[in-house]
């Protein structure tokens, strides 16, 4: 069985995990020795909608679960032992995580008889494993079941930012990855897989509606209190803005110039990409930023 990079997304993202899948393949120097699947929120609709408006708790409150929401396939990434019959290896991305870099050295890497290796969000206490990217050894994860474990968030059974954190899992089957395997907004020479991962500056939705929940985990910050009262007051999106643009300019070149090759190869259609900027999941400049940005060198 081959390894296989997995790459999780929903509507709103669907650019994105393209693009995504286009970059995985293009900057290996073995893109035949593993297989690309994304896997879409609308497989699921059927188990999803049975929970939409349902109130689940994340970051210590209740709050209601919406499949519009920017970030709905979260759940996703805890699918692919299942997917794979609890066999082989796999990585699991977000939809907004690009290679760099070469994947497979990460498919191909000793475990160590670990079932997980992924990168450490944040420092000292709050510091969290990060599950946007991980590398998998599908036989050992076969209690994952994530359609169970989701619909345990609305039993009370589980809380969100736990579930997403990793803290239902024994830490000594966490192996810890190098930052550049999740390297959070940040582009250098040793940066192997980037991930956009500040949704307000996200380089294809600048000057776009904001449509995500800001955080509202920590008790102690006046900002979550704050991002709490308005959603009770003014609903889920209200007062939020507009995506900024990223303050690294080297980063939006980098996702427009692979969005230009899958346009030019047809991964990305035309009408799709058109599709996207009329739904407001891609910012309407999209022809003319990607006619502006330099062709991107090829891999090493």
């Amino acid at each position: 069985m081959k390894p296989k990079v997995f790459i999780h997304t929903n509507h709103k993202q669907i650019i994105g995990a393209l693009v995504s899948a286009h970059s995985m393949r293009r900057n290996s120097r073995h893109p035949d020795a593993f297989d690309v699947e994304l896997i879409e929120h609308r497989t699921y609709k059927d188990f999803f909608d049975r929970y939409e408006g349902r109130e689940y708790l994340r970051d210590g409150v209740m709050r209601p679960w919406y499949n519009d929401d920017l970030q709905s396939f979260t759940p996703l990434r805890f699918a692919p032992p299942q997917l794979m019959g609890y066999r082989g290896r796999a990585v699991v991305v977000d939809p907004d995580v690009f290679a760099v870099g070469d994947v497979y050295q990460l498919l191909s890497r000793d475990m160590e008889g670990k079932a997980i290796w992924c990168c450490m969000r944040g420092k000292g206490p709050r510091a969290h494993p990060a599950s946007s990217v991980m590398l998998l050894d599908c036989a050992k994860l076969t209690h994952w079941n994530w359609q169970e474990d989701f619909d345990r968030l609305f039993r009370k059974e589980r809380e969100y930012k736990t579930w997403m954190n990793l803290g239902y899992e024994n830490p000594q089957t966490i192996g810890i990855l190098e930052p550049e395997w999740n390297h959070f907004d940040t582009l250098t020479e040793k940066t192997m897989l980037i991930h956009n991962t500040r949704r307000r500056t996200q380089p294809w939705k600048t000057g776009l509606p904001v449509d995500f929940v800001p955080s509202e985990n920590n008790p102690y910050s006046p900002f979550a209190w704050l991002m709490y009262v308005r959603r009770k007051l003014f609903g889920t999106y209200g007062l939020l803005g507009h995506y900024k643009p990223h303050p690294d300019k080297r980063q939006e070149e980098l996702f427009f110039g692979l969005l230009r090759e899958c346009v030019e190869n047809g991964t990305v259609s035309e009408e799709l990409l058109r599709e996207a900027m009329r739904n407001n999941w891609v910012r309407h400049d999209a022809f003319e930023v990607m006619e502006r940005v330099r062709p991107l060198p090829r891999a090493a």
